[in-house]
């Protein structure tokens, strides 16, 4: 007999891949709002909580952590030569690339570009200007540490089913 609907909801929320990519996520969320919290860069409770659910950029990526112990997690359960595993694999290496390199490039680009719209505009010399949204990418560090943090919580999660 299948399973109902009720029944492959709860057994997803028990995943240990899915909770594994869950705590990897907000662990890294929650230590990235602790680092800014003790180094005084968050002023409310609004923007600890965008901190802790949303934002990006900081110590550690969660973008990093979260695709590692996705790529963990399906290495222990399915074998490192699984077709999954092949394909966690690769998605982990486009994150980990756009997360120090397209996205902190993009990011820099934006600032340098709104720090020259800001000043032509205070010339007069531009009549209109929109400021673009500048992108916070990582440093290799936060990449790494993501990296590490992601690691074992999938190998808690792999360990401890």
């Amino acid at each position: 007999m299948p399973l109902t609907f009720r029944e492959q909801f709860i057994l997803f929320l028990r995943n240990p891949v899915f909770l594994s990519c869950l705590f990897s996520w907000f662990g890294a969320q929650f230590l990235k709002a602790a680092i800014k919290l003790i180094y005084g860069k968050i002023h409310s409770l609004g923007e600890l909580l965008e901190v802790m659910v949303w934002r990006t950029g900081g110590m550690p990526s969660s973008h990093s952590s979260l695709v590692t112990s996705l790529c963990t997690t399906i290495g222990f359960r399915n074998g490192i030569n699984s077709d999954i595993f092949c394909f966690a694999l690769v998605f982990f290496l486009v994150v980990i690339r756009d997360a120090f390199g397209v996205r902190r490039s993009s990011g820099m680009q934006a600032h340098k570009l709104n720090e020259i719209g800001n000043e032509l505009s205070t010339k007069s010399i531009l009549d209109i200007f929109k400021p673009l949204k500048e992108v916070d990418g990582h440093t290799p560090m936060e990449v790494l540490c993501g990296c590490f943090l992601g690691f074992f919580i999938g190998l808690a999660f792999s360990l401890l089913k």
